[in-house]
């Protein structure tokens, strides 16, 4: 860890998948932990009430650190295709009701564009806030755009990712490797700044 340029990381999140993914970006810069952590499962719940993927990362990221203190990484995150008017974005994870899944959204999705001629364009966008006791240290986006497939393929990745098929290629995220999908996320994109930033000293943490 001699590149470390953050102590323990905090990421605003109970969800396995983002949480595996920022462990693997992050890994030779900060160790990171989640609200599923001992020190941090009572933590409560944070309602997304924000009408923007920036608003909402920072509503969650603010709110967690306010709560300890330390400095948290929240993500928002989602799919905007273009045939929806951007639908589903910032209610992605939710987008198939109370108790989606991604199987159930990605179902949902389908069936929305069924009738919706190819090139059928989207977009991942990811939106990352940094914050210390509720004060906003920065924040930085990432996009990757492709098209949505009329079937699902491959079974690594999570959420749309069987469906979403990356500009200028044939295969969906889902058949991509963990590194390959990293180098061109919208997560890994927006994790790119944040480390640039921080290597630069754009980030005042002390």
């Amino acid at each position: 860890m001699s590149d470390l340029l953050l102590p323990t990381l905090l990421i605003a999140t109970r969800n396995a998948h983002k949480t595996e993914e920022f462990a693997e970006m992050l890994a030779p810069f900060a160790e990171v932990v989640d609200l599923t952590d001992p020190d941090f499962e009572n933590l409560p719940e944070i309602d997304e009430t924000g009408t923007t993927f920036d608003e909402n990362s920072l509503l969650k990221s603010a709110s967690i650190s306010k709560i300890t203190g330390g400095i948290t990484l929240a993500d928002d995150s989602g799919l905007e295709v273009d045939a929806l008017d951007g639908a589903p974005g910032i209610y992605s994870a939710r987008y198939s009701g109370d108790n989606a899944t991604d199987a159930t959204n990605r179902e949902k999705l389908l069936s929305e564009l069924k009738d919706a001629p190819a090139p059928r364009t989207a977009r991942f966008r990811c939106v990352l806030a940094l914050t210390k006791n509720g004060q906003t240290l920065g924040t930085w986006s990432g996009a990757l755009e492709g098209t949505i497939g009329f079937e699902e393929a491959g079974d690594a990745g999570f959420g749309y990712d069987p469906v979403f098929i990356p500009e200028g290629d044939t295969r969906t995220l889902a058949e991509y490797t963990a590194d390959e999908k990293n180098a061109i996320s919208h997560r890994g994109r927006a994790v790119e700044k944040l480390v640039a930033a921080l290597r630069n000293g754009e980030v005042a943490l002390g």
